[in-house]
């Protein structure tokens, strides 16, 4: 029996002027949003090349992580929600 996805994650939300700079305007769900940043920070080769757990903030980033040019992949959703209404 396939898992059903849970409705609050699902919920559209809107970025902000800040978040958008990374994963564009317009509604979409927290799982989309981690999914852009992590596109992102792919993109941008962010991720820490030695400890994989880490992302290194370029100015867009740091902006979005409060300041802080160094977070963990784990803290970098307590941010992003941040950003988010």
């Amino acid at each position: 029996m396939p898992r059903k996805p849970n409705a609050e994650f699902m919920k559209p939300m809107h970025p902000d002027a800040v978040l958008a700079k990374v994963v564009g305007n317009g509604p979409m769900p927290r799982t989309a949003v981690v999914k852009g940043v992590w596109v992102y920070i792919k993109k941008h080769g962010l991720q820490d090349k030695h400890e994989k757990r880490m992302i290194n903030a370029d100015a867009n980033l740091k902006e979005l992580f409060g300041g802080k040019s160094k977070v963990s992949m784990f803290e970098m959703t307590k941010f992003l929600f941040k950003h988010l209404k």
